[in-house]
């Protein structure tokens, strides 16, 4: 049985770590759903789903239910030269202002389009917890989050509804971040980050998929929302969680050493992605009554390792 109102979607990145599973949970729901990818050839995707290429997005979008955008370079893939950053920003912020003009152009206009952001919006904060209310941070990451949204919302000014999911790190079991800050704890090497008092706002990949189906198909999930656990913590206390869970012991390396060398390895992703952060709440998706199959970090941690 298809969920309501969503027939048919289209899934703008949807052969990504975050993309894979949700195409799945879709076509579980009953939905016709198409990828957009520029290599729908190689997209592999899960049987029943359709890969198409960027081309004819008029006619694809025409009367669909919900499009769901993730389309973007990964943000923690390589180290940022300019090309780079330019590559993380332009992917994002032209691929999100192509579905939106393909939209203006339809007779029957996507009811939803659910876009994919960023936790980067807030920029690095202190220790209050922070809702969606806060503003817009300053940095890269920022900027690029402020002007990605900013392409996103000019599909309500045809009647399209919008959520903007600014999505926290993503937990999940093969792939993403958890496979890379686990390696150095299994291997006797765990410490926290620099102060290690930076603010860690995660979810669980099973919680950010049922977050981005529950957008799609509920009116009442419109503006933006947090795409975090109702638990955020600092480095020092998900290291801590990480070790426990993998029976390592941590080593009390001073902070400046390892954030001298997160730098030196990384170079300005490290401040921005390890060594900055904010405690966010995802005030939104609760009071609209979303539940977390994994609200803490360490029930997130028992499923996954």
């Amino acid at each position: 049985m298809t969920g309501p109102g969503l027939r048919r979607v289209v899934v703008a990145g949807g052969t990504g770590l975050v993309g894979r599973p949700m195409v799945q949970a879709l076509l579980d729901l009953g939905a016709q759903v198409t990828v957009l990818t520029r290599n729908p050839v190689g997209a592999g995707l899960p049987t029943g789903a359709h890969a198409q290429g960027w081309e004819d997005l008029t006619a694809l979008l025409d009367g669909t239910d919900a499009v769901i955008n993730l389309a973007g370079e990964g943000i923690a893939e390589k180290r940022w030269s300019v090309a780079r950053k330019a590559a993380i920003r332009d992917s994002r912020i032209l691929a999100t202002r192509r579905l939106v003009e393909a939209m203006k152009d339809c007779q029957r206009p996507p009811k939803t389009l659910v876009n994919a952001s960023a936790v980067g919006y807030y920029g690095a904060r202190g220790q209050a917890p922070m809702d969606e209310g806060a503003a817009a941070g300053a940095g890269f990451l920022a900027d690029v989050c402020r002007v990605w949204e900013a392409e996103a919302m000019a599909a309500s000014d045809i009647g399209v509804r919008v959520a903007r999911i600014r999505i926290g790190v993503v937990l999940a079991r093969d792939g993403g971040a958890l496979p890379k800050m686990a390696l150095p704890v299994r291997l006797y090497l765990g410490c926290k980050l620099g102060s290690g008092q930076q603010g860690l706002s995660w979810i669980h990949l099973n919680d950010l998929v049922a977050m981005f189906m529950e957008a799609a198909r509920n009116p009442a999930w419109e503006g933006p929302f947090n795409g975090t656990a109702p638990e955020p913590v600092s480095n020092e206390v998900f290291t801590d969680l990480l070790a426990r869970r993998l029976h390592r012991p941590l080593f009390p390396v001073p902070g400046a050493v390892t954030a001298t060398a997160a730098k030196v390895m990384l170079g300005e992703m490290a401040t921005s992605l390890l060594l900055q952060g904010a405690f966010l709440i995802p005030a939104h998706a609760q009071a609209l009554g979303f539940g977390y199959q994994f609200p803490t970090a360490a029930s997130a941690l028992e499923d996954l390792l």
